[in-house]
């Protein structure tokens, strides 16, 4: 392994944190607090920091919930999460996760049909799912997924790459 070559593509992604393995929710804490130090060290507006720890605990504590409803063992429930800025400032969050197919197709479906949605539309399916009495809550997009797509600034973005004939990896991106 190449650290150097590792910290240079960071740098150069202008990547400020990167996990990646399994996922407990006490990581997820200790994750997110120094996800929100950092911000403030780099004096990110308040609103931002907000939407970006948001981001994050929502897409981590999806992972986890979905690799223990799998009962994945660690290495299979291992997440790779990245946020980053891009060219213009904003900040992009990024979690990865092995999914099985079927999975991943609905998921990343969910995730074209809600970048095909204008603001209006966001807030209306918003509200929608609010009204959803909660067991119905896990079909169509959960009010997380939506409020990242309310929130970010660019539609989300969903791929899905095949591991095998069952498994693949489910990548999410949302720009904030």
């Amino acid at each position: 392994m190449d650290l150097l070559k590792m910290r240079e593509s960071y740098q150069r992604e202008r990547v400020m944190l990167c996990f990646n393995g399994p996922i407990s929710r006490s990581l997820i804490e200790e994750i997110g607090k120094a996800l929100r130090n950092y911000l403030d060290t780099q004096q990110a507006a308040p609103a931002a920091a907000m939407d970006v720890f948001a981001a994050y605990i929502e897409m981590t504590q999806n992972i986890r919930h979905y690799a223990r409803r799998q009962g994945y063992n660690d290495e299979q429930a291992s997440a790779t999460v990245v946020v980053s800025q891009d060219d213009q400032g904003r900040y992009r969050v990024s979690a990865g996760n092995l999914v099985q197919t079927p999975d991943g197709e609905r998921l990343a479906a969910t995730i074209d049909d809600l970048a095909r949605l204008d603001r209006a539309e966001l807030k209306a399916a918003y509200k929608r799912q609010l009204r959803q009495p909660r067991a119905d809550a896990s079909s169509g997009a959960g009010l997380g997924l939506l409020d990242i797509a309310r929130k970010s600034s660019r539609p989300m973005h969903a791929s899905l790459q095949p591991l095998s004939d069952q498994q693949s990896f489910f990548s999410l991106t949302a720009t904030l």
